[in-house]
């Protein structure tokens, strides 16, 4: 083998052959990151509980700097801190968004917010939806609602007696919505008073939710109660704003608006005794962690948790036979 010569003056070394791979030092470890625990959703319920009483001492008009102030400061404590930070607005943008909503608050029939300090209510505990379900993407239009394959409608499930709850759809002529005047006045209490559905498709999991309360609220009440009701389902963004120009109480962002979210009807129960028991039900299952219940008055509103969506994805499929 030739050796390759040196020049003058360099010292003599161990040949080196040109092809050799140089030794590359093994990069050192990076340390990791222990995650960060999931906020403790008892705790941050029982921090806006709290929270609600001392903004309904502040409810006045002239109370309005003072309840400013209060709710700047509550929203830094950690039990409800960590949820807010946790959703994509994070802290900062739920605590804007919060004061701008309370200081455009007008109170109205139409609104499931009775005065500010349900508007609160329904504002914090509806950011458990947004926090669960932050990666997921937006129905910004109606037509991505209509056009979705993640979603099915509810017509063709309940032509196939497949729904073990009712709803109703709103008109979409002035005919229809006269009908639907005149029905009212002939028999007033054989429905719920509600616009009814906009969209009647949702998803899967959210359907064998419902069919799953829908069961066991018949289970619980027996012959001469009607079934659960749904008042609303999937929501796009743009419908979401509609809402809010006519005065409902229609936070941004919404699990309506991911497809997670529905609204189902609890005054119209009183009147068969039975309010309590769906009640008691919806809470149940909130203490169980497989959903986030927020009372909105007439309606409460029910999100889907994350950890549920496999089981009832399986029990849909079951049933459905698919």
């Amino acid at each position: 083998m030739r050796v390759p010569s040196r020049s003058p003056g360099q010292p003599p070394g161990p040949a080196v052959s040109p092809a050799a791979p140089a030794r590359r030092r093994a990069p050192s470890a990076l340390p990791r990151r222990t995650p960060a625990p999931p906020p403790d959703l008892d705790a941050y319920r029982a921090a806006v509980a709290d929270l609600l009483v001392e903004v309904g001492a502040l409810a006045g008009a002239a109370s309005t700097a003072a309840r400013q102030a209060l709710v700047d400061d509550r929203l830094r404590e950690p039990a409800i801190a960590a949820v807010l930070d946790a959703t994509a607005q994070g802290l900062v943008g739920a605590r804007e968004t919060l004061l701008l909503e309370m200081a455009r608050y007008q109170p109205n029939e139409r609104s499931s917010a009775a005065d500010l300090t349900a508007l609160v209510r329904i504002y914090l505990l509806s950011r458990i939806d947004v926090m669960w379900w932050r990666d997921t993407a937006t129905y910004r239009t109606d037509e991505q609602v209509n056009a979705s394959t993640d979603l099915v409608d509810l017509e063709w499930l309940r032509r196939r007696d497949l729904l073990r709850f009712r709803y109703t759809e709103q008109p979409a002529t002035v005919l229809g919505r006269g009908l639907r005047a005149v029905g009212r006045r002939l028999r007033p209490d054989a429905t719920p008073r509600t616009a009814g559905l906009m969209f009647r498709r949702t998803r899967r999991e959210i359907v064998a939710l419902l069919n799953d309360i829908g069961r066991e609220f018949a289970a619980a009440t027996g012959p001469g109660t009607p079934p659960l009701w749904v008042t609303s389902l999937v929501r796009s963004a743009e419908h979401q704003h509609r809402l809010r120009r006519l005065g409902y109480a229609a936070m941004v962002p919404s699990g309506h608006c991911l497809g997670w979210a529905v609204d189902v009807e609890m005054t119209w129960f009183t009147r068969f005794g039975a309010r309590e028991t769906l009640a008691e039900l919806l809470l149940a299952r909130q203490r169980a962690g497989e959903i986030n219940v927020v009372d909105e008055g007439q309606a409460w509103h029910l999100c889907l948790a994350p950890a549920a969506r496999k089981r009832l994805r399986a029990a849909y499929e079951a049933e459905m036979g698919v």
